[in-house]
């Protein structure tokens, strides 16, 4: 029992200061001593009533001080801890979207209307769902670790600009020839070739070795990704094994494949006579010019200036823009015009799921939907 300055009892875990201030006590459910503080008994007994309430319904947290900030270091150092480099390196790139409006508030300080405010002034509705992402998870291990009781990301509005999906870019048999045409005397020739003939991702293209090259079998072994980090103007390379089981496969050679991988050979033998290649990194089938590794940055702008290469040539032709992955698009698009078999596709792809084989790589052109409607004109 704690007593006034007066001597008067005030009640288990309560006790008034010298300085005349109110203070009650207890010990909450995490098992540490929780103080609050009252100018007048009535208050004081009110608060502690209040506090102990909360905790006997699990309401309160385990630490009210923990900023954003914080958690966004503890989750990544505790959470995320196993996970590669460069997804470690996405989500800071996410969360310090939002860390200038979020990062120093308290988390128990949050709240949908603050969050949302925050998510409103990204520029697209594509970031703003990354972003949300990121912190969806980060206040779910919140939640789970007693620093919140529940997650007010969760209702965030990502859709404000209301952009249309646009439909996956997939280059037409035309295309691929001017496409081919174009870079035939360049170093991305042989790159397209695989590309366009195994629908392997650009990742595992840039970190395909010459030991995973099978050309007695012709096959290629797909166990591995090359990733990119930029490092304050230096660059760093890691290989990493692919994501998922099924990411690990092994690919048929075409014959254009095979020949092409053959002459590939003989250009890297030339450019590695000269040129030493960055350590751990000597065995790469695809390198520049000068013995380097590729990264998506280069070949983007590689394409890109294939494109408007290929514009001035043929002013007839409005040849669009692409990505490096529209080239894995266009192969399964291919697959399944061509009538491959949906199981056999996605083994080729790596995919742990046809739906995802069906629903993302496999578009309908044009040219199959004048095809298909012709024979049905056919059959009435």
């Amino acid at each position: 029992m704690g007593k006034s300055l007066k001597g008067k009892e005030l009640g288990k875990g309560i006790s008034q200061r010298k300085d005349g201030l109110y203070q009650a006590r207890f010990i909450n459910r995490f098992g540490k001593r929780q103080t609050v503080y009252a100018k007048t008994m009535h208050e004081i007994t009110k608060k502690l009533r209040d506090e102990q309430y909360e905790d006997e319904r699990q309401l309160n947290v385990v630490d009210s001080n923990v900023t954003l900030d914080e958690w966004f270091d503890l989750w990544m150092d505790t959470c995320k801890k196993n996970c590669r480099d460069t997804t470690k390196h996405t989500y800071t790139i996410q969360y310090n979207r939002l860390r200038e409006k979020l990062g120093w508030r308290k988390l128990t300080n949050l709240n949908l209307v603050i969050i949302q405010n925050a998510f409103n002034d990204l520029k697209t509705d594509a970031s703003r769902r990354d972003c949300k992402a990121v912190l969806v998870d980060m206040l779910n291990r919140a939640v789970e670790s007693d620093l919140l009781n529940k997650n007010v990301a969760l209702s965030v509005n990502t859709k404000i600009n209301h952009a249309e999906k646009e439909e996956k870019r997939v280059l037409t048999e035309d295309e691929i020839k001017l496409l081919l045409d174009a870079s035939k005397d360049g170093q991305l020739y042989p790159l397209f070739v695989v590309a366009l003939h195994t629908g392997m991702r650009i990742s595992e293209i840039i970190g395909l070795t010459w030991d995973c090259v099978d050309f007695r079998n012709g096959m290629i072994h797909v166990t591995k990704i090359l990733c990119y980090l930029p490092n304050n103007g230096d660059a760093i390379y890691e290989f990493h094994p692919p994501k998922t089981k099924a990411g690990k496969r092994n690919i048929p050679m075409s014959k254009l494949v095979k020949e092409t991988l053959l002459n590939q050979k003989k250009w890297h033998d030339r450019v590695s006579s000269r040129f030493a290649p960055r350590q751990g990194l000597e065995n790469l089938v695809f390198t520049s010019k000068t013995n380097k590794p590729l990264h998506n940055t280069n070949i983007r702008e590689s394409i890109d200036y294939l494109v408007d290469k290929i514009n001035k040539q043929h002013p007839d032709v409005e040849f669009k823009r692409f990505t490096p992955h529209c080239l894995r698009h266009t192969f399964a698009t291919n697959c399944i015009a061509k009538g491959m078999n949906p199981k056999t596709l996605q083994k080729l792809l790596g995919h742990n799921s046809l739906q995802m084989t069906m629903d993302l790589y496999c578009h309908v052109l044009d040219e199959t939907l004048k095809e298909e409607m012709s024979t049905i004109a056919e059959m009435v």
